[in-house]
């Protein structure tokens, strides 16, 4: 027997019904949430991303603005229109859609964005915030990797789990959120030596490097959890991910549990960007009470 799929799909549409009613009651008390959503350039993957991430709001009842700009806006007018959103309170959370033209720092474009309102969970201080376990939006796809792991019912607390990849946006986060959930972290990169070795002992494992077969069947144990991040094209041009799905399924057994690519981890990553948006909404709704 093979293990059991982690499906992304179910338990998305599942939070999404639940963030769908937590909007609805802010808006009934006068606080609808709100994301803007800015895109600069005519890259198709990002085009179809900001529609998939507007499309969503509109789905559950949140308010959503997109601004559309051509590669040659000036990187001054991009942080000028952060600031106006910024000051907002229409606006909950502000996303800007990577990658951005060369001419433009996307980290002072990241750092330009009021933190209360950083929903993707990028900036420098929302990271800060992550690392000292302080209250905080953080990033989305990590947040809904330990959605998918929690959603399998074991215990994460005194589990060893092995991170795959060290990025700023998945792997670093990931390992943090892990940590804070009380399992033993080990973080594994380009440049460690046997990856298989570190592995094979883990119970949890995510991968987020892009590259597909990082993770093969002789590189874990039976029962463990795997989460695949990557997302690649095999040579049939199909949508793959960085785990080697079949023979892992295999390896893992009747006890393990896996997320496919499509249909795991990649529907969860929008999911959280809403649930970032109500909740940053919702704490504005409580500020404006306190006030």
């Amino acid at each position: 027997m093979t293990a059991r799929l982690i499906d992304g799909l179910a338990l998305s549409r599942e939070i999404r019904a639940d963030l769908g009613r937590r909007a609805e009651a802010l808006a009934a008390a006068g606080c609808r949430p709100g994301l803007a959503v800015i895109l600069v350039g005519d890259d198709p993957a990002s085009a179809v991303y900001v529609r998939n991430k507007v499309k969503a709001c509109a789905e559950h009842g949140l308010h959503s603005v997109l601004e559309k700009y051509p590669a040659t806006l000036a990187e001054a007018e991009l942080l000028a229109r952060i600031a106006a959103l910024n000051a907002d309170a229409a606006i909950h959370g502000i996303l800007v859609q990577m990658p951005l033209p060369r001419h433009i720092d996307p980290a002072k474009v990241i750092a330009a964005i009021d933190t209360a309102k950083d929903v993707d969970g990028y900036s420098v201080r929302s990271a800060g915030e992550l690392t000292s376990g302080l209250p905080g939006l953080r990033p989305c796809t990590p947040l809904g990797c330990m959605r998918l792991i929690e959603s399998t019912g074991i215990a994460i607390r005194g589990r060893h789990a092995v991170v795959v990849g060290r990025s700023n946006t998945v792997g670093k986060p990931m390992a943090l959120l892990l940590l804070q959930a009380d399992a033993t972290v080990t973080v594994c990169h380009s440049r460690t030596p046997d990856l298989a070795v570190h592995t094979r002992m883990a119970d949890i494992v995510v991968v987020a490097v892009g590259r597909r077969h990082t993770l093969t069947a002789a590189m874990v144990k039976a029962g463990a959890v795997v989460v695949d991040v990557g997302m690649n094209r095999n040579d049939e041009g199909k949508l793959c991910g960085d785990v080697d799905l079949a023979a892992v399924r295999e390896a893992l057994g009747p006890a393990g549990w896996i997320t496919p690519v499509p249909g795991g981890v990649g529907p969860m990553t929008i999911t959280m960007l809403l649930g970032n948006t109500v909740d940053a909404a919702a704490a504005a709704a409580d500020r404006q009470a306190g006030a």
